[in-house]
């Protein structure tokens, strides 16, 4: 579906934008992005109705069947922004060195029941769509934001999965139960990466809460343990630039990048870990399950040549641990220009995807991971499979029947995939829009970039400043992925997130 009034593409030799630019209605566009990638932007009467009664649940006993850890120090680490809080953490030292993570999953099952409105609308939208100009939460904010939140100084039920960081790195699946917990401190990514890293001083919330310096220090020796470890089985350490919108007062501001930090690395290190007990407890308990799965890359020939501009070889067949190996050199080598070599990577590996793995079956693996048996289930406030997921283990640990037959299960896997392959598409979209807009001015100047894209279907560009993306349409013969070429800017469309580029140099390979 189209927005209303927009043209149709420009022809590139017109070298202008839209009129009255600064005009432009980004939430409108926002709005018709979901509806033309086949989303439901709008939460329907019947679910409103349903989650308008729920009210926040208070626990004057702990329920049958459930531990009460709500004394333990846990602690969420998130963006400055995020209110859908679905993940804490918290560790202890073993006696034999190594040590206890516990990471308490959001229980958004207990007031999301299948097959009911609410989660009937977030089975189709599939996940939180985050545009950068308006979210679009999977769940009504009075849910995902709120009564489902694990949010600060709230008594919450949650899904806890504990597994054992050895000190080699390795861990081992320990227990999935039901718990109360409490969050006690809600921290910042950037804030919290800056400590670890040593640029800054230990942040006052940090300080001011009695032993929470020590437990986090804890968790993140734990989080370097499991990364090492990874890195050695040949895990891909990859540093993408993903460019967010800087709103104020509903005007766009700029487009900014976040860098990748401890913290942000200390979560990502939990949450595959976490993932992977899941899948050990489901495939324990015998049950089929949605696992995420990335193949042998899309274009490995591509990352052949890329390795080549930088007088680097890799093997003619796919190799998780020499690619590592030649990120590792190039991040030491160059970290400068790193991201961007990141993002190629990314780009040419192609997405991931949900796929059904029955009992018995040997799993496909996630290649970017270096992990066998990976799946998705710490994020149930924004995404669907991890609800199926919590569903599938707390059945386990009621011992009830599966709730779902491997058949539902082949369905939804394909379905999520194809949904998280549009919600892409949508932030994809609007980042082209929102930067069209920033670029409205710039028409014939001229910028770096980087080729993210070759094929038939059209070439693209990253700018290196501003991070925007467009499409070349003028010269673009020969450009392979990872290319850094110069670019003039012909014409940006918002309405139909189109900004054109004529490409004037590039670097030669060798």
């Amino acid at each position: 579906m189209k927005p209303p009034h927009s043209p149709s593409r420009r022809d590139p030799r017109q070298n202008s934008s839209p009129r009255h630019i600064h005009d432009v209605n980004l939430k409108t566009i926002a709005w018709h992005a979901m509806e033309k990638y086949g989303f439901v932007p709008r939460f329907p009467p019947a679910v409103m109705d349903q989650v308008g009664p729920i009210q926040e649940q208070k626990f004057y006993e702990v329920p049958a069947g459930t531990e009460d850890l709500r004394s333990l120090l846990w602690s969420s680490i998130d963006n400055h922004d995020s209110r859908d809080l679905d993940q804490l953490e918290y560790c202890e030292r073993c006696a034999d060195g190594g040590i206890l993570v516990k990471v308490a999953i959001a229980d958004v099952d207990s007031l999301v029941r299948r097959q009911t409105p609410a989660d009937e609308y977030a089975g189709h939208n599939g996940t939180t769509i985050y545009t950068g100009v308006l979210t679009f939460p999977m769940l009504p904010e009075k849910l995902s934001y709120g009564i489902t939140s694990l949010l600060p100084d709230r008594d919450r039920l949650s899904v806890v999965i504990e597994f054992i960081v050895r000190p080699d790195g390795s861990f081992v699946p320990q227990r999935i139960f039901p718990s109360l917990v409490c969050n006690r401190a809600k921290l910042v990514y950037e804030v919290i990466g800056a400590w670890f890293d040593g640029t800054a001083p230990v942040p006052e919330g940090v300080r001011s809460l009695e032993g929470l310096e020590a437990q986090l220090q804890l968790q993140n020796e734990a989080a370097g343990l499991l990364r090492t470890y990874r890195r050695a089985q040949g895990a891909l350490e990859l540093d993408t630039l993903e460019a967010e919108v800087v709103m104020e007062n509903d005007e766009v501001r700029g487009l900014v990048t976040h860098k990748h930090n401890p913290a942000r690395g200390l979560i990502e290190e939990f949450m595959v870990a976490a993932n992977g007990t899941m899948v050990a407890q489901l495939g324990k308990a015998g049950l089929p399950m949605i696992q995420r799965v990335v193949k042998t890359p899309r274009d490995w020939a591509g990352m052949v040549l890329v390795a080549a501009t930088v007088g680097e070889t890799l093997p003619e067949v796919p190799d998780a641990r020499a690619l590592a190996q030649f990120l590792t050199k190039q991040k030491a080598a160059d970290p400068l220009h790193f991201p961007d070599l990141s993002l190629t990577v990314v780009k040419l590996m192609g997405p991931g995807e949900y796929v059904l793995l029955e009992p018995g079956e040997t799993p496909t693996g996630h290649f970017a991971l270096a992990v066998v048996d990976y799946t998705h289930a710490t994020a149930p406030n924004r995404r669907y499979v991890d609800i199926i997921n919590q569903r599938m283990i707390k059945a386990v640990f009621h011992n009830q029947p599966c709730p779902y037959s491997p058949a539902e299960l082949r369905d939804r896997a394909l379905w999520l995939s194809d949904r998280e392959k549009a919600s892409k598409k949508v932030k994809r979209f609007m980042r082209k829009s929102v930067a069209a807009v920033l670029l409205a001015d710039s028409i014939g100047k001229n910028f770096d970039a980087l080729v993210t894209g070759a094929a038939d279907k059209g070439t693209y560009v990253r700018l290196l400043d501003p991070p925007a993306e467009g499409r070349v349409t003028r010269g673009e013969r020969g450009l392979f992925v990872g290319q850094k070429v110069r670019v003039r800017l012909l014409a940006t469309d918002p309405y139909n997130g189109y900004i054109d580029f004529e490409c004037i140099g590039r670097e030669k390979m060798g």
